[in-house]
């Protein structure tokens, strides 16, 4: 089944001199073709586009258009970002003219994250270290955020996971081979691992 194209503000909400509007999935490229009636730009370099109501032919605003191919973008699919002067009727017209395409829907709260960890370019931990970041108040919340969007919470856990791993690997050796020629005492030499992993845990916590 093919996936909506969604889109929403990407910045704050209330008047700004700019504001951001992102477009997500397979429909991307139509919308910025659209409401330019121009060449789609070069992934990931800026440019300078007239936007469009795509029907009437009405000028929105003069700004900037960025174009993030597939999968190199933050949600993985074609995404575009259109950099608008940040009046609330510039960017309630921006959204409706994106909106006129088919397939194209207001994104649901937090939308453009889950689709980002839904095709892998971000883990749990690293998604809500960025919901983190966004609430982030203090110089603290802000380095502690940023150290797990940027993977080192993940890293902590995949240490964890290779662990348990491995003390499994132990005791299901003795386990499921119990005539077979192995070194004795596979299952006891899991408990220090586990012991230590425990003691790991409950420094971090």
């Amino acid at each position: 089944m093919k996936r909506d194209t969604i889109v929403a503000l990407a910045t704050g909400a209330g008047r700004a001199g700019v504001a951001i509007v992102r477009v997500s999935g397979p429909q991307a490229r139509d919308v910025l073709s659209a409401i330019t009636a121009r060449e789609i730009p070069s992934p990931r370099l800026t440019a300078r586009r007239a936007f469009f109501e795509p029907n009437t032919r009405v000028l929105i605003d003069d700004g900037l258009a960025v174009f993030f191919e597939a999968p190199a973008s933050f949600t993985g699919e074609d995404v575009i970002e259109l950099h608008v002067h940040g009046g609330a009727a510039v960017i309630a017209a921006i959204i409706d003219a994106c909106l006129v395409q088919t397939g194209v829907r207001i994104a649901e709260p937090g939308e453009f994250t889950r689709r980002a960890f839904e095709n892998g370019k971000l883990d749990l931990a690293e998604a809500e270290g960025l919901a983190d970041l966004v609430d982030a108040e203090t110089e603290g919340q802000r380095r502690q955020a940023l150290r797990q969007v940027r993977g080192a919470l993940s890293a902590v856990y995949e240490g964890w996971r290779t662990q348990l791993i491995e003390a499994a690997a132990l005791i299901e050796a003795e386990i499921d081979f119990p005539d077979e020629d192995l070194p004795g005492a596979l299952a006891r030499r899991a408990g220090p691992l586990l012991e230590a992993l425990a003691a790991a845990m409950s420094r971090h916590l």
